[in-house]
């Protein structure tokens, strides 16, 4: 079962992936008919601008995220024994260089993992994490980060990210574009093109390219939730992998899940790397996902392990 759990969701993170790519090329090509009438063009800036800033995202450094969670690093083991050993001894299970290791200073228990692959991987959890878990809880949570950093969800989530930006960044200049070009009459030569036959056909797919267009960022970020939500299924079944104790990643969820605390100032734009979403206890527990959730229920993650 376990193996089988894995297996499936890295099959369906490969459908999503690819997926999420043909749906940036469709809404460069949509574009491309939109403003210069003719869709190649569109799917080349759409390839361009997407290579240039998936690249710039992946190279820019983890210590940005810890940044902006405020996060501290712990550089010896003295510092943090229980965690540090932990961290260690994961990694060491995992297979994988000792990740750096961070504490935010915030008592509600949380915790994730950054770098785009395992020589660059970091782990941070909060004080209510270490404070509020017993050691085999920890174990299964820490478990979870590092099955992040070795199956390089870290580097798949900055693509997502990425790819979200770079929808966004082109439904926005198609719409300046559409804009100026009705004050300048920029979209002459198109309506010229639709009068001179074919005027009805040209007409539907303008409008069902404008609709996709606008609606195309809701839809990306819909795509990239639904890569998290299946990442951190497989980040669960991999912890179990590496401890191959089902139960203790089950009770840290149940009493995460259980914990009111809010967390004081959480990074809306690291919302998704989290180990639950960092929001209170009562929407945590609830049992189904919505569409903008970035994580699965609790409730489900749980019934998952198990079954394991």
């Amino acid at each position: 079962m376990l193996f089988e759990q894995i297996a499936a969701n890295k099959r369906k993170t490969v459908f999503i992936v690819l997926g999420f790519f043909i749906f940036v090329m469709l809404v460069g090509c949509a574009i491309g008919i939109l403003v210069y009438n003719n869709y190649l063009n569109g799917l080349i800036m759409a390839a361009v601008i997407g290579a240039i800033y998936i690249a710039i995202m992946i190279f820019s450094s983890s210590k940005v995220v810890m940044t902006m969670n405020r996060a501290k690093e712990v550089t010896s083991k003295d510092q943090e024994p229980v965690l540090w050993d932990t961290v260690e001894s994961m990694a060491m299970v995992a297979g994988i260089p000792m990740p750096k290791v961070y504490i935010v200073e915030d008592p509600s228990p949380n915790a994730f993992a950054t770098g785009i692959s395992p020589e660059k991987g970091a782990v941070a959890v909060t004080r209510g994490l270490l404070n509020k878990l017993e050691r085999y809880e920890l174990e299964g949570v820490i478990a979870h980060e590092i099955a992040h950093i070795r199956n390089y969800d870290i580097r798949l989530s900055t693509i997502a990210i990425a790819l979200v930006a770079v929808v966004a960044i082109l439904s926005d200049l198609a719409m300046r574009m559409l804009f100026w070009g009705s004050i300048t009459g920029g979209n002459n030569n198109r309506k010229s093109n639709d009068n001179n036959g074919g005027g009805g056909a040209q007409a539907i797919i303008y409008i069902v390219a404008l609709i996709f267009v606008i609606l195309a960022p809701i839809i990306a970020t819909a795509i990239q939730f639904a890569l998290s939500r299946n990442r951190e299924y497989l980040a669960d079944a991999t912890a179990i992998e590496l401890t191959r104790n089902p139960v203790g990643l089950a009770d840290a969820l149940r009493k995460i899940g259980g914990d009111t605390t809010k967390m004081k100032q959480p990074s809306a734009a690291s919302e998704s790397i989290y180990f639950t979403t960092p929001s209170k206890g009562e929407k945590k527990t609830k049992e189904k996902a919505g569409w903008f959730d970035s994580h699965p229920p609790i409730t489900s993650r749980i019934e998952r392990l198990e079954h394991m």
